[in-house]
């Protein structure tokens, strides 16, 4: 009876070393979730060990049930699966370096203008008050005769270091791709139809603000560059009206050809996305089909020469009359020109903002027929790169038109003056205050 019972007592220890054996392996196979925490922390970058090792130690991970068919993996094996599995990001190992970052592509705005004759100084001072202001940097597309070419590299070219970082310019040949070259040149003042043909020269180019030589940018022209944001689906340009009053507006009174809207619309500031004016087929009066933008100008030329007076401005409105859902129309204070004025105060977005670009025509820049525009023109030619705004610019600017307070325009001198006095204090924020806050290293 003892014999027996010393053989059950030895199988029953048997029995519970050869249990603890296979707990011991079972074990050491799948090591314990608090070593795996441990691990993963160690090797995270700073500031995320402890998001990963918390969210482990409270959400343990799912074990796999293994087919009997598949091999078990070892314990090396059995950690990478899980690793890679892992919702977080592969976290950077401390030493490697940082992956480059993509670069930024830099918005540039892209600003046009066509100078022949004596224009030369007067386009360097519209490209001035445009560089003066803007935020973003512009490239400059200046359309003029060979032999200036070399006055305006010598001009910009003379520009400060730190107002040179901010454009780039290139400077092309009048050129006229349809029709007669020396009539286009003809047509209204000197190579002023040039810009009906920047969509075909410019092809690389998919937005552009065209302006006349004799417009000063009153504010950043990044403003008016917005407006492109603002276009519908079918808007291609943009352009103020030609007058605000259609019983005294040139167009509703003497044209003898179609013009947009009531008034017609001025071509001298002119904001336009090539891209779709490219694309567009355009309505008119002489095929049933449409045609396309180049192939459009000449013909249209053709039947109305002997009917227009503005020249291109001219085919311009005949073009968006029959094409109105093409054109934005924007308020008349960033084309502001002495007909605004001179027959009394007809601008409200002028009188209440201020006004954003002015519109020199008629040569007013150059006599004495309305010093106010003249004032403004001779303040930012004079004012000398890099000089204090304010001292330099706004207050001679503003004992100028202390003398023509007694002229058509100067007898509101807050409507030249208002919106100027609010750019130069931005200007002033973004120069003096900015850099007293962060001062370079």
């Amino acid at each position: 009876m003892r014999i027996h019972c010393k053989i059950v007592a030895i199988i029953l220890c048997f029995g519970v070393l050869l249990l603890l054996y296979h707990f011991v392996r079972n074990a050491a196979d799948e090591p314990p979730l608090k070593q795996v925490a441990k691990e993963n922390y160690v090797q995270t970058s700073s500031g995320l060990g402890n998001i990963v090792s918390v969210e482990l130690a409270q959400k343990p991970r799912p074990v796999a049930q293994v087919s009997q068919k598949q091999p078990r993996l070892n314990r090396k094996s059995s950690k990478l699966p899980n690793r890679r599995g892992s919702n977080h990001a592969n976290p950077r190992r401390l030493g490697e370096p940082k992956p480059p970052r993509k670069p930024v592509s830099e918005e540039w705005m892209h600003l046009a203008v066509v100078a022949c004759g004596d224009r030369v100084d007067e386009t360097l001072t519209m490209l001035k008050s445009a560089l003066l202001f803007s935020i973003k940097k512009i490239k400059f597309h200046i359309f003029a005769e060979d032999s200036l070419k070399p006055q305006f590299e010598k001009g910009l070219n003379k520009w400060p270091h730190p107002f040179t970082l901010k454009f780039q310019y290139s400077i092309y040949s009048i050129t006229f791709s349809v029709g007669n070259a020396q009539e286009w040149k003809k047509l209204f003042k000197p190579c002023a139809a040039q810009r009906l043909f920047l969509p075909v020269i410019l092809k690389e180019v998919d937005s552009l603000l065209y302006v006349d030589t004799d417009v000063l940018f009153l504010r950043p022209m990044d403003d008016i560059w917005s407006f492109l944001k603002e276009f519908n689906t079918t808007q291609l340009a943009a352009m103020a009206p030609e007058h605000e009053i259609p019983k005294i507006g040139w167009y509703s009174r003497f044209a003898r050809h179609p013009f947009y809207g009531k008034t017609g619309v001025n071509s001298g500031v002119m904001l336009m996305n090539l891209t779709r004016i490219r694309n567009t087929l355009f309505k008119n009066s002489m095929i049933p089909s449409g045609l396309a933008w180049e192939d459009l100008l000449h013909p249209l030329y053709q039947k109305y020469k002997n009917h227009i007076t503005w020249g291109d401005q001219d085919l311009l409105n005949i073009i968006f009359h029959y094409n109105p859902e093409c054109l934005y129309s924007f308020p008349c204070q960033w084309n502001y020109r002495p007909d605004h004025c001179m027959y009394g105060s007809n601008c409200p977005g002028a009188e209440e903002e201020g006004v954003s670009i002015l519109h020199g025509n008629r040569g007013v820049y150059h006599d004495d027929k309305q010093p106010a525009f003249k004032a403004v023109y001779e303040a930012i030619h004079d004012y000398p790169f890099e000089d204090n705004l304010f001292q330099s610019m706004f207050y001679p600017l503003q004992t100028k038109f202390l003398e023509t307070v007694n002229t058509l325009c100067g007898r509101i001198p807050q409507v030249f003056l208002k919106q100027v006095e609010k750019t130069m204090r931005k200007v002033y924020e973004q120069r003096v205050i900015v850099h007293l806050k962060h001062p370079p290293n």
